[in-house]
């Protein structure tokens, strides 16, 4: 790629992207756009500013993209109750497919020939980054730092970044021992003593939540409204995507809800132990749960339980741009349009209870399932052929002598 003339680099300012910064510019003598997003993270972003404008970058793209995120990015994968392999809530697999599409936006904005990344030759953000931007400008070009120096330690780059002038403090505040990412929905953490799956995690880990021990020993109750399968206010004020999340992150995290701790199977072939929180999440999958429970057709319902694992896998490995995400988002997105009314929950001690769900489109018929009289309003006597029916293969088979007593 020695032809490359501009790269647009996905750039955080902090060691790992500051030296890749840096080292495009020696590698490949090329121009280097820099783009920032604020996905929520809790961090300033805005200090990635100087940092770039420090190294000679004269195009800076500094983007708050938490509103996006939420509304067509974390909404649409929670419509579809996605989870992978039944723990995971796929805080960071969902954030890249926004990034991939930003840098390829950025790309065409500046006229750039190729981006880069800043993501390992072990993990599933190199699939994710990559087979987004592959599906947005077929012919962009990619460079993978990690995939082509030999600076493979912390060390070698903190000697880099003291070679060539990059302002990066070697000493200062204590480095968590993890490698982490944050977005609105989640914080992931690996490494450490993670990579024994026999060691407990540390408590001062956590970022967000209590522990369920020391949380309050009085319950919170919470409602939440939803229009269409989204989350649309809380206790009866309407909010915006972001700030459903955010309130619920603060809410959940005060009441030790979110924690998890998974050995998951990599895109890439390895098995990788993280540990999760995800507050709002965890309140959001419950809540939906329970809305689709009266809203939606049985048949709709068991339909979309079994297309979940694919949808969820299809995120986890990086193909939300493909065609089958979206055909399968379509399809979900068909089912939410009754999926309206309102759920109440209790939080206490990182258990979310549902204790109450109502809709104008609910199907739940309480004249029919009631357990007292009801007024004719279902005939028992019909279960009687329904049941015969419904065993007639099975009393075929064991006629011929195929029982399997």
């Amino acid at each position: 790629m020695a032809d490359v003339k501009k790269v647009v680099l996905a750039y955080s300012g902090g060691l790992d992207t500051s030296v890749i910064l840096k080292w495009l510019q020696d590698t490949y003598n090329c121009e280097v756009v820099t783009f920032t997003a604020d996905l929520g993270q809790g961090e300033e972003v805005e200090p990635a500013r100087a940092k770039a404008q420090a190294m000679g970058v004269k195009e800076i793209y500094i983007d708050d993209l938490r509103e996006e995120f939420v509304r067509d990015f974390v909404f649409p994968m929670f419509r579809a109750n996605t989870v992978y392999e039944g723990e995971y809530l796929l805080g960071t697999s969902i954030a890249r497919p926004l990034i991939a599409k930003r840098l390829i936006e950025i790309a065409n904005e500046t006229g750039a020939d190729a981006i880069s990344h800043g993501a390992t030759g072990k993990g599933n953000d190199q699939v994710r980054f990559e087979l987004g931007a592959y599906a947005l400008k077929p012919g962009v070009k990619v460079i993978a730092p990690w995939r082509e120096w030999d600076l493979l330690s912390r060390e070698k780059l903190m000697d880099y970044a003291e070679k060539h002038g990059i302002p990066i403090e070697r000493h200062g505040k204590k480095k968590s021992p993890y490698s982490m990412d944050a977005n609105l929905l989640h914080i992931s953490y690996e490494g450490g003593v993670l990579e024994d799956t026999w060691t407990e995690h540390e408590e001062d880990m956590w970022r967000w939540s209590v522990s369920p021990e020391n949380a309050p020993d009085q319950a919170t109750y919470l409602e939440l409204t939803y229009r269409n399968g989204d989350i649309v206010a809380i206790d009866g004020v309407e909010k915006s995507p972001a700030t459903v999340l955010a309130d619920l992150n603060r809410i959940g995290g005060a009441n030790g809800i979110g924690r998890l701790d998974i050995v998951e199977n990599r895109y890439v072939g390895m098995k990788s132990r993280g540990c999760y929180e995800t507050p709002g999440g965890t309140i959001m999958l419950k809540a939906h749960r329970a809305i689709e429970s009266i809203t939606l057709d049985r048949e709709v319902a068991h339909l979309k339980d079994e297309l979940m694992p694919k949808y969820a896998s299809l995120i986890y490995t990086g193909y939300w741009w493909s065609p089958e995400r979206v055909m399968l988002q379509q399809m979900i997105d068909a089912s939410q349009v009754n999926v309206n009314g309102v759920v109440r929950l209790k939080l206490y001690k990182g258990n979310v209870t549902v204790v109450g769900r109502k809709s104008d489109d609910s199907l739940f018929d309480a004249s029919i399932a009631t357990f007292e009289e009801d007024g004719g309003a279902y005939n028992q006597e019909d279960a009687a052929g329904f049941i015969k029916l419904n065993a007639l293969r099975m009393r075929i088979a064991a006629n011929k002598g195929r029982s399997l007593l």
